[in-house]
C-alpha cells in the first residue's frame, strides 16, 4: 500500500497543511499507509478546478467521453490482480467478493459510456407553424460527491462515472479509512483522457469538507452516499443552497419467508446474502420474517450455517467473512445484541467478538426478538440476522414496511399470488423475489422513505446529473 494523496486539477499532491491520516488493515491492525488530509484551500482549489474542467468538459463530445470511461474500463479489468489486493487489504471484505467489486467497477463504466451516447432530447409538436420546440437534456454543472468504505471502489465508480457521462465534474470526498480504492479509479479515469480539473479528489474530516463544498456558488449538484443521520444533515446544507440532490442512505431490509419457499435453498441463499461483506452492506437483509410453522426450522438451519461459515482475513482465500473494517462498527453491533438479549431474544448463533487480532465479529443469529428491542429499528450494518415469525401475511407487510426505512426487500415464494402481494406491498426501492439480484450497472439502484431519494444506475443513471433545456424556434 503506497500513501494517498489529494488529487487536484489533474495533480496528486498533499495537502496545503501536510497532514496524513495512518490507514490500518481491519483484520491485522497493522498500519498500512497514509492519506494526505485536506485544508479550505485545497477545497478552494479543488473547487476552483472544477469549474475550469466543467467549463471544458460539456464541451466534449459524448463518443469522446464514452471512450475515455471504456479505457478505465480497460485498466481496471487489466490491473484487477491489484486492485483486488488493495480493496481486501484497507477494507477487509474477501477476496472473491474484491473481485466481483472491481468486475462490477468495470462493468459501471462500460454502461455508463453507453448511456453518454444515449442522453436523448425530443422534439414537442408545436401549436403554431414554423415553430420547432425541442428539449434537450445538458450537465447539471459541477458535483460533489461523497462515498464511504463499504465498497470503496464501487462506490466512488458510480458517482464519477454518471457525471462524467453526463458532461460533469466532481470533487469526490471519499473515506479516509479506505483511499487507495478510490484514488484506483481517479488514476484510471485520469490515465484514460480525463481533462485536468474534471475529477478531483480529497480526504478530511467530513463535516468540514462537506460544509465547504456543498455551500460553494460553484457546486451544482450534491450525492451522497452513507447513513441516514448524515445524510439528513447533508439534505439541510443542500436544501439551503437550493442544490439538486441524490441520497443513497441506510436500510434494515427485510426478507418474508412464505409457506411455500424451500427451506434448505431459501437457507442457503439468504445465509450468502447476509454475511457478505460482513454484513456491512446497505441492502444486507437483516429481518427475517418466516411463517410461523417454518420458523423454527428456518432458524435452526440458518444458524447452524451462520455458524460453519469461516471467518479470517480477507487475503486468505478460504474466509467467507471478513473483519468490521472499524471498531465503530464492533461496538455498536455489541450493543445492539446485548440490548437485544437483555429483552428476552434467543442467541442461536455468535453473538461476541471473535477470539482473534483484528476487527472479527462472529456471524450472529437471534430469533424472537421483540419489536421494542433497539435492534429492530436501528440498522445493525454488520454481521446480525434477526429471524421473527409471522401468522398472515398482512401481518408479514405490516413488520416490514414498520421501519422509516425503505431500500431493499426480499421475498422468498414460488406462489403467485404471494408473489404479487411481495411486490406489490413491500416498500422499498428495490424488491427481489427468490434471489438477491440487485445492483448492478444496468439495473436501476435506489430506495423511498428515510433510505433517500433519487436513483444510480440503470437507464436513469444519468437523470440525476443533467437539466432540462425547453429550446423554442420559430423560421
Amino acid at each position: 500500500m503506497s500513501d494517498t494523496k489529494l488529487f487536484i486539477d489533474g495533480v496528486w499532491r498533499d495537502g496545503a497543511a501536510g497532514k496524513r491520516r495512518d490507514v490500518t488493515n481491519p483484520a491485522t491492525g497493522e498500519t498500512i499507509g497514509t492519506v494526505a488530509l485536506a485544508e479550505p484551500s485545497d477545497l478552494d482549489d479543488a473547487l476552483a478546478a472544477a469549474a475550469r474542467g466543467f467549463a471544458a468538459w460539456r464541451s466534449v463530445s459524448a463518443y469522446q467521453r464514452a471512450a475515455i470511461l471504456r479505457r478505465a474500463a480497460q485498466t481496471i479489468r487489466a490491473d484487477a490482480a491489484a486492485i483486488v489486493d488493495t480493496i481486501v487489504t484497507e477494507q477487509g471484505k474477501p477476496v472473491a467478493e474484491a473481485k466481483i467489486e472491481a468486475g462490477s467497477a468495470a462493468d459501471i463504466l462500460d454502461w455508463a459510456a453507453g448511456e453518454a451516447q444515449r442522453l436523448y432530447g425530443w422534439t414537442i409538436p408545436s401549436r403554431q407553424a414554423g415553430v420547432v420546440q425541442t428539449a434537450v437534456r445538458e450537465p447539471v454543472g459541477p458535483v460533489a460527491a461523497f462515498t464511504p468504505w463499504n465498497f470503496p471502489l464501487n462506490q466512488p465508480t458510480r458517482k464519477l462515472a454518471s457525471a462524467l457521462a453526463a458532461g460533469c465534474s466532481v470533487v469526490l470526498k471519499a473515506s479516509e479509512e479506505t483511499p487507495a480504492s478510490a484514488a484506483v479509479m481517479v488514476r484510471a479515469l485520469a490515465e484514460a483522457g480525463a481533462p485536468a480539473g474534471v475529477l478531483n479528489l480529497v480526504f478530511g474530516d467530513g463535516r468540514i469538507v462537506s460544509r465547504h463544498l456543498i455551500t460553494s456558488s460553484i457546486i451544482r449538484k450534491v450525492s451522497f452516499t452513507g447513513s441516514t443521520p448524515v445524510g439528513r444533515q447533508i439534505a439541510a446544507l443542500a436544501g439551503e443552497q437550493l442544490k439538486r440532490l441524490t441520497l443513497e442512505l441506510g436500510g434494515h431490509a427485510p426478507v418474508l419467508v412464505f409457506e411455500d419457499a424451500e427451506i434448505g435453498d431459501t437457507v442457503a441463499r439468504t445465509v450468502a446474502a447476509k454475511f457478505r461483506n460482513s454484513g456491512q452492506v446497505c441492502t444486507s437483509p437483516t429481518r427475517f420474517l418466516v411463517a410461523r410453522q417454518h420458523h423454527e426450522s428456518f432458524a435452526a438451519q440458518f444458524a447452524d450455517a451462520a455458524s460453519k461459515l469461516v471467518v479470517g482475513d480477507g487475503a486468505d482465500p478460504q474466509t467467507q467473512v471478513g473483519p468490521l473494517t472499524n471498531e465503530r462498527r464492533i461496538l455498536a453491533i455489541e450493543r445492539l445484541v446485548a440490548d437485544a438479549v437483555a429483552r428476552g431474544a434467543r442467541l442461536l448463533a455468535g453473538g461476541r467478538r471473535a477470539q482473534r487480532p483484528g476487527r472479527f465479529y462472529e456471524p450472529t443469529v437471534l430469533a424472537d426478538v421483540p419489536l421494542e428491542a433497539e435492534i429492530m429499528t436501528e440498522e445493525p450494518f454488520g454481521p446480525v440476522a434477526i429471524i421473527n415469525p409471522f401468522d398472515t401475511v398482512e401481518d408479514a407487510l405490516l413488520e416490514a414496511n414498520r421501519v422509516p426505512f425503505g431500500l431493499a426487500a426480499y421475498a422468498y415464494s414460488k406462489r403467485t399470488t404471494l408473489v404479487n402481494a411481495a411486490l406489490a406491498g413491500l416498500e422499498a426501492g428495490m424488491v427481489s423475489v427468490n434471489h438477491h439480484g440487485l445492483a448492478q450497472a444496468e439495473t436501476p439502484f435506489g430506495g423511498v422513505k428515510e433510505s433517500g431519494f433519487g436513483t444510480e444506475g440503470g437507464a436513469e443513471m444519468l437523470d440525476a446529473y443533467t437539466v432540462t433545456k425547453f429550446q423554442t424556434v420559430l423560421a
